[in-house]
């Protein structure tokens, strides 16, 4: 009697870790009510009455959409790092993550052999970028070498804060966001600001922008990848039709828009003093 009722609690326990690995993330996510998405950098959370100011990277926005396809509430978790101890402690992993890859890698097949490697897959959101300097239109600086000491301004959780101290020697002024470095340009505290030149090239089509047009175009792009658990096919197919969604509609100019719209007006209601002439 107590081996058949070990060999049924056996069965039972399988049987519920299939059960459980069948499931997959999204129907843990809809069991939660709450879509978990890795992201390299998690902005602060807004607080009432602080200046409102439009984070870096659109991956922020991607974990939305994607939670509000599934009618179900994003909570952002920084990728890797130093929260992954916490990330334990609240038992929280991500459903699904959001990475740049260099797409040389992509290209190469590097990037998906290593995320094979970690039971995973990439599926590409669409979007690419690669980091680009604005300046005004009379300055000094006609290629990246000449940044070296150089007052370079960045904003918190870009994908180039180091890179411009480590490749061309800048001195890197790291500000909270997008419109507080390009406003630090305007005025004259940082001879160049480096962001995603997808974006940059939006914000440089408006007039206002025009006399901070000159340019130092990206040296590499990466593409913006979603890492899905390779053994979830529901995951992965869900993710890839929302990709393609995005693809064929107006998604991604309603989002370059809404963003470019919203880092100019932020600079416009906090530049209180004059262009730097």
């Amino acid at each position: 009697m107590y081996k058949a009722a070990s060999v049924v609690a056996c069965v039972s326990l399988a049987l519920g870790t299939f059960a459980s690995v069948q499931a997959g993330v999204l129907d843990d996510a809809r069991a939660r009510g709450v879509l978990r998405v890795g992201l390299d950098f998690v902005p602060p959370v807004y607080t009432a009455g602080a200046k409102f100011r439009t984070p870096e990277g659109i991956d922020g926005i991607l974990a939305e959409a994607l939670a509000a396809r599934l009618k179900l509430k994003p909570e952002p978790l920084r990728n890797g790092g130093d929260s992954k101890a916490l990330q334990a402690m609240k038992a929280a992993r991500p459903d699904f993550a959001l990475v740049m890859v260099d797409e040389a890698a992509v290209r190469s097949g590097n990037a998906a052999n290593a995320a094979d490697a970690d039971g995973s897959v990439l599926i590409a959101t669409g979007y690419s970028a690669g980091g680009m300097a604005i300046m005004r239109t009379d300055t000094d600086i006609k290629k990246w070498e000449q940044l070296k000491g150089r007052t370079v301004c960045l904003s918190e959780g870009g994908a180039y804060v180091g890179q411009m101290a480590a490749r061309y020697g800048a001195i890197e002024k790291v500000m909270r966001a997008p419109a507080d470095s390009l406003l630090a340009v305007r005025v004259g505290q940082c001879d160049a600001a480096v962001h995603d030149d997808t974006m940059l090239k939006e914000l440089l089509k408006l007039p206002e922008w025009k006399k901070f047009s000159a340019q130092l175009p990206a040296p590499t792009r990466s593409a913006l990848m979603f890492k899905v658990p390779a053994n979830d096919a529901a995951a992965i197919s869900y993710v890839k039709q929302a990709a393609a969604d995005w693809s064929r509609g107006d998604f991604w100019p309603a989002l370059k828009k809404k963003w470019t719209n919203n880092v100019a007006f932020e600079v416009y209601l906090d530049q209180n003093v004059p262009d730097c002439h």
